[in-house]
């Protein structure tokens, strides 16, 4: 009986792990970063990848991290007992079984797609009704559709661009918002559109993903193909 109860165990902590990769994954993080992330904090190790940030800076994905956190020390100290007690019949199966099939169904239902679309969507309500602007992350905030971006271009020591301003590039009716020019150590924002570039600078955009690609072509390509 012993076997079995870790068994059915292990299907609960699997069953926790499935249904809290699915509710990040509604909160907008990639399915692959969420799993990494679920796995670390239900095992207290690698969580201080700068990945972790992702979670630190989301309200809703810190209070289920935490949950993780107790649940995986919790579930450490359940199969230690188990296995310390592994000749003993006082194992309650029946009811840890009924804990798991629950799990499973819950699991289960959440893979409905029309329902994963209602649960984030009201992700985003809780977020804009219950905490202030300042404390939600900046893709909650600013990418309000799937057009949106955030593109950082690096000017490339033989960029066209060099001796150039950002108000010869971009006109006023483009959706492209420059936040401001990275130069080594110094921010420039207040006359970021009349500053001539230098080989070196990053400039930080936001606005249509595509149309930004298109204006930067040559940068994103010359950073990508360095990389």
């Amino acid at each position: 009986m012993g076997f079995i109860f870790i068994l059915v165990y292990l299907a609960i902590v699997l069953a926790v792990i499935e249904i809290n990769v699915i509710i990040f994954t509604l909160t907008g993080l990639e399915k692959h970063i969420a799993r990494f992330q679920v796995i670390s904090m239900l095992t207290g190790t690698g969580f201080t990848t700068g990945e972790s940030e992702l979670i630190i800076g989301h309200p809703i994905r810190r209070r289920v991290g935490a949950f993780l956190i107790l649940f995986g020390a919790f579930s450490l100290a359940v199969v230690i007992s188990a296995i310390s007690s592994i000749l003993s019949d006082n194992f309650r199966t029946k009811e840890i079984a009924s804990i798991a099939g629950f799990l499973l169904l819950a699991l289960i239902i959440l893979k409905i797609p029309p329902l994963q679309k209602k649960i984030a969507r009201f992700f985003k309500g809780e977020l804009k009704k219950n905490f202030d602007l300042k404390d939600l992350p900046i893709r909650d905030v600013l990418m309000t559709n799937e057009e949106d971006n955030f593109l950082e271009v690096p000017i490339h020591q033989t960029s066209h661009m060099i001796g150039q301003t950002l108000v010869d590039k971009i006109t006023d009716n483009e959706d492209i918002n420059i936040m401001f020019i990275k130069r080594g150590d110094i921010v420039i924002r207040k006359k970021r559109l009349n500053t001539k570039l230098q080989a070196g600078d990053k400039i930080v955009l936001y606005g249509d993903k595509e149309l930004m690609k298109d204006k930067f072509e040559e940068e994103i390509e010359k950073a990508e193909s360095d990389e």
